[in-house]
């Protein structure tokens, strides 16, 4: 049965042209706007090389110091992760990074803006990078503050051209700098792997960098499974609860959370609190709601339009004996079937769009595509828009009097 309401439905689609435009219009455009957004949230916070651990990985952006008559909140620096974070017993690896500094270099009598970031052996453990050419610098590379750097291949093109970089240097603040190894360029969405220029932390100027507990540092904490979660921010509230501040007459204590990228980004937006993550999910599926009941009630008064079209073959069907039932299921399948079709051109049109802003360059190197799960989610929101839609009309067609309907009366 199902399959010959389908054959209908293909029938009528065809029949009814402009209609059928007009929704496939409006059914499109709903599900490319949420296609897209999807897409580019999919790109920001589902793990993806480099960042593919990162379903069992914790950061920390922000930490409070705090005390009776002031209170700093920001990056942490080395000296504070060091000593409250470092010794996480839970931990798989551990890894402290700055934030991306934006640098100036000077290669061949050429000025290069770059965007640097310090980093140590472990980072290169924890984040997956793939190697164009040669490999990360070690623990050991770090400690001994050697002179060595990972390049991108953006920064590769624009220091030496075409050619091999493995073992070439370059002076980045007054030093100069030898590449080990080369990695693609990546997308300015991956904020923990974003970069030009990737160099040890003990490469650091600053002769106080190792004490500081206020600076431009991040943790990556990775935990041997997701279960550890609340065991690392147990641990880590617990060490510091003995925190020692650098100024004890202005800071008597720290404040800092471990949180998966998305708990960080909420935080961040909605302040601190117990619920963030959960609550940035709600208005993001509010928000697809509502837009998305927009073009349902649209599509609800084009549907109602064609019912009174096809009042005539609804009578007959009526008079011959089709029951109610049988109307609505006929209706519902032929509304599906519609915004399936829609879906379909809402998916191509969504590849379009996202190609278009990544060639913008709006965001650095931002590569957004449509991957199986947002394409079944794109197919699924389809599928549930035309039951939602076509549920109303069809109840509507299905009380229609026989004879009032063979004579094209009101509904």
């Amino acid at each position: 049965m199902i399959k010959n309401y389908i054959k209908i439905a293909l029938k009528v689609l065809g029949r009814r042209k402009f209609f059928t435009f007009i929704s496939l219009f409006g059914i499109s455009l709903t599900l490319v706007v949420l296609m897209v957004v999807t897409a580019i949230l999919d790109n920001i916070f589902t793990p993806r090389q480099p960042e593919s651990r990162f379903d069992r990985v914790l950061v920390m952006y922000r930490v409070k110091i705090f005390g009776p008559d002031a209170a700093m909140t920001g990056a942490a620096g080395y000296g504070l992760l060091d000593k409250y974070v470092r010794p996480l017993p839970s931990a798989e690896n551990i890894s402290f990074f700055t934030d991306t500094e934006r640098a100036v270099m000077y290669h061949d009598g050429k000025k290069l803006e770059t965007r640097v970031r310090w980093t140590d052996g472990a980072y290169w453990q924890i984040l997956d990078f793939p190697f164009l050419e040669g490999g990360p610098f070690t623990h050991a590379d770090d400690v001994n503050a050697k002179q060595v750097a990972v390049i991108s291949e953006d920064m590769r093109a624009k220091l030496f051209g075409n050619a091999r970089a493995l073992g070439r240097s370059f002076e980045l603040d007054g030093r100069m700098f030898r590449v080990i190894g080369v990695v693609p360029s990546i997308s300015v969405t991956r904020i923990n792997a974003f970069g030009d220029v990737w160099i040890p932390n003990h490469t650091q100027k600053n002769p106080n960098w190792k004490r500081q507990h206020g600076g431009s540092y991040n943790a990556a904490v990775l935990a041997r499974s997701r279960a550890d979660f609340p065991k690392l921010r147990r641990e880590l509230a617990q060490n510091l609860t003995h925190y020692v501040p650098a100024d004890p007459k202005v800071f008597t204590g720290a404040e800092a959370n471990l949180d998966t990228p998305f708990e960080a980004f909420t935080r961040e937006v909605l302040g601190e609190g117990g619920r963030q993550a959960a609550t940035m999910r709600a208005i993001f599926v509010l928000a697809a709601l509502l837009f998305m009941s927009l073009a349902t009630m649209n599509l609800v008064s084009i549907n109602l339009s064609r019912i009174m079209e096809r009042a005539s073959e609804i009578g007959v069907r009526k008079a011959f004996g089709a029951s109610s039932r049988t109307l609505i299921g006929q209706f519902v399948v032929e509304n599906v079937v519609l915004t399936l079709f829609g879906g379909l051109i809402g998916f191509a049109l969504s590849i379009f769009c996202l190609r278009m802003i990544a060639a913008a360059d709006l965001l650095p190197n931002a590569m957004f595509d449509i991957n199986l799960r947002i394409f079944a989610y794109g197919m699924l929101l389809a599928t549930i828009f035309g039951i939602v839609s076509g549920v109303y009309p069809a109840w509507r067609m299905s009380r229609m009097q026989p004879v009032n309907a063979l004579r094209g009366g009101a509904l």
